[in-house]
């Protein structure tokens, strides 16, 4: 990555994500970022984030992980870049320059997108779907919008970085019942929910072990090329 690009902290979902990016940038010579776990949704999230040393003005945070997508353009393994998230009406959007420069070092490996941040699970294609054309958003994921607005309030530039992990075609389990209060996944519940819709685990296990893959290689490749350019 050139080194115009100076990147303070990685935030990204525990579990499976946190642990592609840190196999991502496992064995990289070169000085990386401070990586961090946040809880998943948005209200543990802020929680958090209002707990941790996240306000220092002028400092670059990148968010990764995997999302869900709202359009045909987009399928499993398509790593996308936002431009903004928009919740309930309301519009944050990503530091335009530190995403200029992310967008320029990853070149054709990614597309710029408008996502969606919800406070659910969109499970269900024919919501995936309706929410893409009706809101114009590309993507969805739980915590985009929460973290743009903490963060733009205190002045901290914030690209996010993610890789699609179920398409807008098939129906996924709901695990929104699997999401404890403080952002953690709760195994019981989500083996339930699985269980409950044995194809659509299948695909979305199918597609997560596809797009972990991805986020991985990306962060080994943003990182790795810092130390040859």
């Amino acid at each position: 990555m050139p080194n115009f690009l100076p990147i303070n902290t990685i935030l990204v979902p525990q579990g499976a994500e946190y642990k592609a990016v840190c196999r991502g940038l496992s064995g990289i010579t070169a000085s990386i970022p401070k990586v961090v776990a946040i809880p998943v949704g948005m209200k543990p999230l802020l929680k958090y984030l209002q707990q941790g040393q996240f306000r220092t003005p002028k400092s670059r945070v990148l968010i990764m992980g995997i999302c869900g997508s709202l359009s045909d353009r987009y399928t499993v393994g398509d790593l996308v870049l936002y431009q903004d998230c928009v919740y309930q009406g309301k519009q944050q959007e990503c530091d335009r320059t530190f995403t200029a420069q992310l967008n320029s070092s990853l070149s054709e490996k990614v597309s710029l997108v408008k996502s969606l941040t919800s406070d659910r699970v969109i499970w269900s294609a024919s919501e995936k779907r309706g929410l893409g054309e009706t809101l114009a958003a590309d993507v969805v994921d739980m915590e985009g919008f929460t973290a743009l607005e903490f963060f733009n309030a205190a002045g901290v530039s914030v690209a996010m970085l993610r890789v699609v992990s179920d398409d807008c075609q098939h129906n996924i389990p709901d695990l929104t019942p699997a999401i404890n209060s403080d952002g953690s996944l709760n195994p019981f519940p989500l083996a339930i929910a699985m269980l409950r819709q044995p194809f659509g685990a299948t695909r979305l296990i199918r597609g997560s072990l596809a797009a972990l893959k991805v986020l991985e290689q990306v962060t080994n490749l943003l990182f790795s090329g810092s130390s040859n350019k």
